[in-house]
């Protein structure tokens, strides 16, 4: 082989051998197109958040085992002691649908069957009555821990991308390895503060 044909080649990863003709060519250039598919879309999949809770550190102002949703963050808080919390990326009310107080964890479900409350039947009419758990449908994921006075939920997801973004009706919405790990570190009777 010529240098001339080295530094052709060197210029891309599309290079015909010798002979091949235009079949040889046209292979290469699917193999290419196949290769650019698969790197695009391992990129399109690693952009949304990633199930990782993390220590950090936390002001002392909350007390053990509380839950603090920083909703303009999109991250949940679980202090663990005065100066350390896990913290988990998650999912919050679209613009007119979040909410702020002080509330309780008052039921802990697993693969929770999902009946859409009446603003979403408004907004979503052809949505079944109740969809059940375990569906690829149920936007509950694998669990859900319902929150006192209203029809919020701290839950998971079966949409893993909407992770990190305003796109609930006021729920807080988590990878489904997160929430496993957030449901076995509390009970019901969690205090839970929300706030911007």
């Amino acid at each position: 082989m010529r240098r001339q044909d080295l530094d052709r080649g060197a210029k891309g990863y599309l290079r015909t051998p010798s002979g091949a003709g235009r079949l040889g060519l046209g292979m290469s250039k699917r193999i290419a197109a196949a290769l650019v598919a698969m790197f695009a879309a391992s990129v399109g999949m690693s952009s949304g958040a990633q199930a990782r809770p993390e220590l950090v550190g936390i002001n002392g102002e909350y007390a053990p085992g509380t839950i603090v949703v920083r909703t303009n963050e999109r991250r949940l808080y679980l202090i663990l002691d005065s100066g350390h919390a896990m913290r988990y990326p998650v999912g919050v009310g679209k613009a007119g649908k979040q909410w702020q107080g002080t509330t309780k964890i008052d039921g802990k479900y697993l693969h929770p069957a999902w009946s859409p409350p009446d603003e979403v039947r408004r907004d979503k009419p052809n949505m079944p009555d109740v969809i059940p758990g375990g569906s690829p449908r149920n936007p509950m994921g694998v669990a859900a821990m319902t929150l006192a006075g209203g029809e919020y939920a701290i839950h998971g997801t079966n949409v893993p991308g909407s992770v990190g973004g305003f796109v609930s009706y006021g729920c807080i919405r988590m990878l489904n390895d997160d929430i496993t790990d957030l449901y076995q570190r509390v009970p019901v009777g969690t205090t839970v503060t929300v706030m911007h």
